[in-house]
C-alpha cells in the first residue's frame, strides 16, 4: 500500500514531528518506508529510523510517499498520515494532542 502525504507542522519532517513519525512507524505490524513524493521508489528509506526520517530534509507543503507493506500497513499508513497532516500548536505539540 503507498500514500502521498503534503507535510503540514511547521518543521516539516524534522525534530518532534518526525520523532513522532519514527515512534508511530514502530508501533505497527508492517515494514513501512517513506521517501519524496517526487523521488519515487528510489528515495525511500526506514521510516522507523530517525536518521532515515530526518536525512530526508523535508519541508513544510512538499509530499512524501509512505509505503507499508504487512498486516497493520493500512493501520500505520493512516496514523502516519495523521502525525503529517496535523499543524503544530504553538508549544511544538500536535494540535490533536
Amino acid at each position: 500500500m503507498r500514500r502521498v502525504v503534503t507535510v503540514v507542522p511547521e518543521a516539516g519532517l524534522h525534530a518532534r514531528p518526525a520523532a513522532k513519525f519514527v515512534e508511530t512507524a514502530g508501533e505497527f505490524d508492517a515494514e513501512v518506508q517513506v521517501g519524496r513524493a517526487d523521488e519515487g521508489d528510489d528515495g525511500l528509506v526506514n521510516a522507523a529510523s530517525m536518521l532515515g526520517v530526518t536525512g530526508l530534509n523535508v519541508r513544510r507543503d512538499e509530499d512524501v510517499l509512505i509505503v507499508a507493506e504487512g498486516d497493520d500497513a493500512e493501520a500505520a499508513l493512516d496514523a502516519l498520515e495523521a502525525i503529517l497532516s496535523t499543524p503544530e500548536s504553538g508549544d511544538g505539540e500536535s494540535e490533536d494532542a
